[in-house]
């Protein structure tokens, strides 16, 4: 266009249209972008200064997924602690209900000779049946008129009821005595499947059995039990024994070592008669045993729970990450982008709240001591728990109050980054205005400047 010669005016005109032209294209380019620095060419410092931001709020956004997945995996973790609570509490009510069929069973006590009844020429099938039939004076050695007495006591009302067979006038079949016994309802009589005798009572707190005789050899003046009591006599063919040992409610006892103050135990005592005229006589005292009630189905409820614990345990996971089934396991939350000593993140170690973790084992009978035992654990383990409870959820509010405080940060990044790039449409507008008025007043002084020169024609 150099051929082309243009008068200074139109020339200065048509400069500033194009400079006018020019500024209303970065404005519009302002305008549809939004931005006031597009590249680095438009301003170096705030571009790459924008993109710095921009990078660390994308990598806080990216860490806000994993904070995220960390606070629900502490509520997963929380939510499992919350629901084997209640299973705990579940066992100590069912353990607690235990303990009380055991208060509600009756006392028992019981005494049962260490040996069958001697029931030798007797035909019968069985022991049992041969023992009964066992007649009390060719058989055992009892005289008539000697005696057998039963007294039951209940300390808590002072209650005491006897029942005395007496050889001979009530009968002479050991069958006779237990029936005896059984139709008094004072206690219960048998003779057990080998043969021995058997009394018991249900409810009592002593139960006395005392057998007079004077049927036996001439006793020494020691008075001595072992020493005094014959082998071959009616105490001893009655499965008493030559040391007079009787069952318990606990087992064997020995009669003259047993602590007459221990329950379920056994006391005995002979009496030599001074003369063979005098009565030899074999006390035996049964004290209580608590009774205890069956609690094989509570037993089985108890068990049941601490399976349930276990697979609750193994259930409460998150994304893979289970914080209450296992010590090993952990999770690791980043807080920061940086991966040096710079790095910022909170390590979360787990916890085995599984029953074996929380000490519950299996119950078996749920008797008095088993039950006071398994609520022991169970105190425990309610304590282990509202722990863990109390650790997880102060991770917890950690871990949220680091999200709320990157989500911030993200946001004060990005804003940051913005106001160093962003246009103000405002500002943008109002130029593109008040460029578009230029360009418009250019063009006319243009147009001006052409008449001008087109003047020259008119001379001709």
């Amino acid at each position: 266009m150099s051929d082309i010669t243009l008068s200074a005016g139109v020339r200065q005109n048509l400069l500033s249209l194009q400079n006018t032209a020019e500024l209303l294209g970065e404005t519009q380019n302002r305008l549809a972008t939004g931005k006031k620095v597009n590249s680095a060419l438009d301003n170096p410092t705030n571009f790459f200064t924008s993109q710095g931001l921009q990078s660390r709020a994308s990598d806080l956004t990216n860490l806000l997924d994993g904070i995220g997945n960390a606070i629900q995996t502490l509520e997963a973790a929380d939510n499992g602690i919350s629901a084997i609570t209640k299973l705990v509490e579940s066992a100590q009510s069912t353990v607690r209900q235990a303990q009380q069929a055991n208060t509600d069973a009756d006392t028992e006590t019981l005494i049962r000779g260490n040996a069958g009844i001697d029931s030798s020429g007797q035909t019968e099938p069985t022991a049992r049946e041969r023992a009964l039939a066992t007649d009390l004076v060719s058989g055992v050695g009892f005289g008539a008129g000697d005696t057998i007495e039963l007294t039951t006591t209940d300390n808590s009302t002072g209650i005491s009821s006897t029942v005395t067979f007496t050889v001979g006038t009530d009968g002479t079949k050991v069958q006779d005595l237990v029936d005896k016994i059984n139709n008094s309802g004072a206690a219960k009589a048998d003779v057990t499947s080998d043969g021995r005798l058997e009394v018991s009572g249900k409810g009592v707190d002593e139960l006395n059995l005392t057998i007079s005789s004077d049927s036996g050899p001439a006793p020494s003046a020691s008075g001595d039990i072992t020493t005094q009591s014959d082998p071959a006599s009616a105490f001893a063919k009655l499965g008493f024994g030559s040391n007079y040992d009787v069952d318990g409610v606990d087992g064997p006892d020995a009669g003259t070592s047993n602590d007459p103050t221990d329950p379920g135990g056994i006391d005995s005592s002979f009496t030599p008669g001074v003369t063979g005229d005098v009565f030899d006589t074999l006390s035996l005292t049964a004290y209580a045993a608590a009774g205890e009630a069956d609690n094989a189905d509570l037993a089985d409820q108890f068990n049941d729970i601490l399976t349930q614990i276990d697979e609750l345990a193994a259930d409460a996971s998150f994304n893979g990450v289970n914080l209450i089934n296992s010590e090993d396991s952990e999770l690791k939350v980043a807080f920061n982008e940086r991966r040096d000593e710079g790095r910022s993140e909170l390590t979360i170690a787990g916890q085995d709240l599984t029953s074996f973790g929380l000490s519950l084992t299996q119950a078996s009978t749920l008797g008095d001591d088993e039950a006071e035992d398994k609520l022991n654990q169970l105190a425990d383990a309610l304590t282990a728990l509202r722990t863990a409870g109390s650790q997880f959820g102060s991770q917890l509010t950690t871990v949220n109050i680091r999200q709320d405080f990157t989500k911030d940060l993200v946001n004060t990044l990005q804003i940051g980054a913005d106001n160093l790039v962003l246009a103000d449409t405002n500002e943008e507008g109002a130029n593109l205005l008040a460029l578009q008025t230029r360009q418009q007043l250019s063009t006319t002084a243009l147009s001006l400047s052409s008449q001008a020169d087109q003047a020259v024609l008119r001379l001709f």
